[in-house]
């Protein structure tokens, strides 16, 4: 299995910043959208998701420095088991205590097993409870905004709806008690689909809006597309490219609030015609001659 730091080009030391930049990077250029009917491209996607769910949740990410790939499991362990036991897991290079999980080498409960008893020391293993499974849903940011469901397959095989509510992030999960329609215990993993208009920030979103010239210098109105539709933004003379306004609960539904949301941030990219008519071109020699003389 590939190393998360790996799949997203950065290095053991990135911060949150490098780490999302990173993401959004692949995130774009791999995106199923982009690459209709490649499969690679979306398997590739999914690993670039998995990878930044983990590595931008600082919580996660600590265990999976400490842990590699069994990052999940063995602080299950290390909760049971004291600091001695976290130092076995624990390798030179923080990864995965210098033994792999995976492959032909046998599980972990038989790699444990075999060492001296070291299962039985003080009842761990009678005391060890394991985390629930973990199953994946991928929805789209509309969907997260405004709520939606799911058809998963649950560990045991069978089909279960699930609910996901309006607000929910990136990497949050949804979690399913046992009960007559489920198998088993299990949490849903929510991965959000990057946005070609919108970039979410918590609640709130970013976008850009593109302004002809003449509304930029003269004030006017443009239209600025929303989550649930479109809104007119009034532009004071004088805009200056690269500037941002706050459309107040514009942005994305919150998570347990019904009523709150974000706020949308518009950033105003001034756009320049292509081609001037012969009036068209005498009047901004006009104006470029008033500026002039206004300098002068």
């Amino acid at each position: 299995m590939a190393d998360y730091y790996d799949i997203l080009g950065v290095g053991r030391t990135a911060d949150e910043k490098e780490i999302r930049q990173a993401y959004r990077r692949l995130a774009r250029q791999h995106h199923p959208d982009v690459n209709p009917g490649d499969e690679e491209a979306a398997e590739r996607f999914k690993s670039i998701n998995v990878a930044y769910e983990v590595l931008s949740d600082a919580e996660k990410k600590a265990k999976y420095d400490r842990y590699g790939h069994q990052w999940q499991h063995a602080e299950q362990f290390e909760q049971q088991g004291g600091p001695e036991f976290s130092q076995f897991f624990r390798g030179g290079d923080g990864r995965s205590g210098g033994f792999s999980f995976s492959g032909g080498g046998g599980s972990l409960s038989d790699l444990l097993g075999g060492l001296g008893g070291f299962m039985n020391m003080g009842g761990m293993g009678e005391r060890m409870r394991r985390p629930p499974a973990e199953v994946r849903a991928e929805v789209t940011l509309e969907e997260a905004d405004a709520g939606t469901t799911r058809l998963v397959t649950q560990p045991d095989g069978r089909r279960l709806e699930v609910k996901i509510p309006a607000g929910i992030a990136d990497g949050g999960k949804v979690h399913i008690a046992a009960g007559s329609e489920s198998g088993g215990e299990f949490n849903l993993v929510v991965s959000v689909l990057p946005h070609r208009r919108f970039e979410r920030d918590g609640d709130d979103l970013r976008t850009t809006v593109d302004v002809p010239l003449l509304d930029a210098v003269l004030g006017g109105t443009v239209k600025v597309k929303t989550l649930r539709g479109q809104i007119e933004l009034t532009l004071p003379a004088a805009t200056q490219n690269g500037r941002r306004f706050r459309l107040a609960g514009q942005g994305m539904a919150r998570l347990n609030d019904p009523e709150g949301r974000g706020n949308l941030y518009a950033v105003v990219n001034v756009t320049l015609p292509t081609e001037l008519t012969d009036e068209q071109r005498r009047l901004f020699e006009q104006l470029r001659d008033a500026e002039s003389g206004m300098r002068d």
